[in-house]
């Protein structure tokens, strides 16, 4: 059995039991689903019919939104969204997260750093430009600061303005196409985390110059910005890359979900989670 597949049998063992932890944790109204959109299409497909029968669908919002682990957007137009006005989590929980955050980002930092040193050189002999690339986002509060990623696209990507990345992008080089099919671009990351402006889960943030679009596209898009972007997150382990307005309608679903119900329990959950994207390499481009 090869390693990939050893990490992935191992990552659904874990997935499982972690999915049971965050059930039990539930709230008594949401746990009598008995369901949790873990892991994966999968293995949510043969339980969803049943699982409807146990729950009333009309009278039951948080059975629904734990049933297909998202938030309902349409069922709140035009109003507040139960439960974001106050994101969940005491203070030990935010402590808690925090110093998860730094052990965890140290800890990748440290045993990719052979990989790290590999991949930088094989940018920097492959491509003309640098091997770092600083990128504006939105953080926290609407808050603005420079993510750092490997160089993946040439130095003149963006000659025309900012765009998503659409599939087989010409602008991507060829181990661009490599570092990003398997996450490896992200890790540089791990110094942002550090620095406070991320967590290790939580929504990806956006840039600025998409973001004003999809605030005035997307009711209750603003609401993302209550916790800290995230390396990865919910809407990465359940959606595939956005690269349209839609997608980020469908992404925030994701996104307030996350919102809602964050926990260490669920954070851990779904860092074991990318662990299977990042080796099946799903959802890049």
């Amino acid at each position: 059995m090869g390693i990939p597949v050893t990490v992935l049998f191992i990552q659904v063992i874990l997935s499982g039991c972690l999915a049971l932890l965050y059930v039990g944790s539930l709230h008594r109204s949401a746990r009598k689903a008995l369901f949790f959109a873990v892991p994966g299409r999968l293995w949510r497909r043969p339980f969803t019919g049943l699982l409807r029968k146990s729950i009333n669908m009309d009278a039951d919002k948080s059975g629904i939104e734990h049933l297909n682990g998202q938030v309902n957007l349409e069922l709140f137009a035009g109003r507040e969204i139960d439960g974001i006005p106050v994101v969940r989590g005491d203070l030990w929980v935010r402590g808690g997260k925090r110093l998860c955050d730094i052990f965890t980002s140290m800890a990748l930092i440290l045993f990719t750093l052979p990989l790290l040193v590999t991949v930088a050189l094989l940018i920097r002999l492959t491509s003309r430009g640098p091997v770092f690339y600083s990128q504006t986002r939105v953080g926290r509060h609407g808050r603005h600061f420079r993510i750092l990623k490997f160089r993946s696209m040439t130095v003149d990507a963006e000659r025309d303005g900012a765009k998503w990345a659409g599939t087989n992008d010409a602008r991507v080089t060829w181990i661009g196409r490599i570092i990003r099919k398997t996450r490896i671009d992200e890790i540089p990351q791990a110094i942002n985390i550090l620095k406070g402006d991320m967590s290790f889960v939580g929504p990806r943030p956006e840039r600025p110059e998409f973001t004003a679009i999809l605030n005035e596209q997307i009711p209750h898009y603003e609401e993302r910005h209550r916790v800290k972007p995230g390396l990865t997150g919910w809407a990465q382990i359940n959606y595939e890359y956005g690269a349209s307005v839609e997608d980020a309608r469908m992404k925030l679903r994701y996104d307030l979900y996350y919102i809602k119900n964050h926990s260490l329990i669920l954070d851990l959950f779904i860092v074991v989670r990318t662990i299977s994207v990042a080796i099946l390499g799903t959802g890049s481009r």
